[in-house]
């Protein structure tokens, strides 16, 4: 599967520090450091114009390089550089179906604790709401972001052996749900996506910080869309 050379390699080498391939790693050892792609587990791709970067599958996060990424053609979906040694990531085709259905600029997967421990405690959809960071996601179906009393809704799907059996799943819950920027894989993580690589970074962070804050609340006896006031109740108790 090799296409390496020097004219491919001229897709993935520059001096730009926003060029996708240089993003990517530097967005992998920030999600390494938070926690959020231990071990080989995660990813993130990017589209830019006509082509599609992606992080490899089995480079440790944090030690990843330019030369590591997997180059594609949005349209053909061909790759126009494939590295030396390492495989196409299993997301691939996740994160081709953002692009598909949602015309994402880029597409991020965790394994954030936050996430997984939320697929456990909430049944078919993640809901938060009354919390300020709500207002940093999108509407996705109008122009705008969530306000604060509005409640955000994040599908579940259940996990697959193979990652990549998780396409039509994922695929059907980003149908279900148009005004969701994310879907959280049972047991497994979450992927997220933006109409850039920035937006994309945001809306990550913020649904990270509502999943977390989930938790807790659920460990207070919380209900995370719970109306203003009920936690009133836990505090008279305390």
């Amino acid at each position: 599967m090799c296409n390496h050379t020097s004219e491919t390699d001229a897709l993935i080498h520059s001096t730009d520090p926003n060029h996708p391939a240089n993003l990517i790693c530097e967005l992998c050892k920030l999600f390494y450091n938070n926690g959020w792609v231990t071990g080989t587990g995660g990813g993130i791709s990017i589209r830019e114009g006509d082509k599609i970067y992606l992080a490899p599958s089995g480079v440790q996060k944090e030690r990843m390089k330019p030369e590591n990424m997997f180059v594609m053609d949005n349209e053909t979906q061909e790759y126009l550089r494939t590295p030396e040694v390492f495989k196409p990531s299993a997301c691939t085709p996740l994160f081709l179906s953002a692009y598909k259905l949602r015309d994402a600029g880029a597409c991020i997967h965790t394994h954030s604790q936050a996430a997984v421990m939320c697929t456990l405690l909430f049944d078919k959809v993640f809901r938060i709401a009354n919390i300020e960071q709500i207002k940093a996601i999108p509407k996705v179906t109008e122009p705008g972001y969530l306000g604060f009393f509005d409640t955000l809704e994040i599908p579940i799907i259940e996990n697959t052996a193979r990652e990549e059996d998780l396409t039509d799943s994922l695929q059907e819950a980003i149908r279900q749900y148009p005004g969701t920027t994310a879907v959280l894989v049972r047991r497994h993580g979450i992927y997220v996506w933006g109409e850039s690589v920035w937006k994309a970074k945001i809306y990550n962070e913020a649904i990270d910080y509502l999943l977390d804050i989930a938790v807790k609340m659920k460990q207070f006896g919380l209900d995370p869309a719970g109306e203003i006031g009920s936690e009133k109740k836990i505090q008279q108790l305390n």
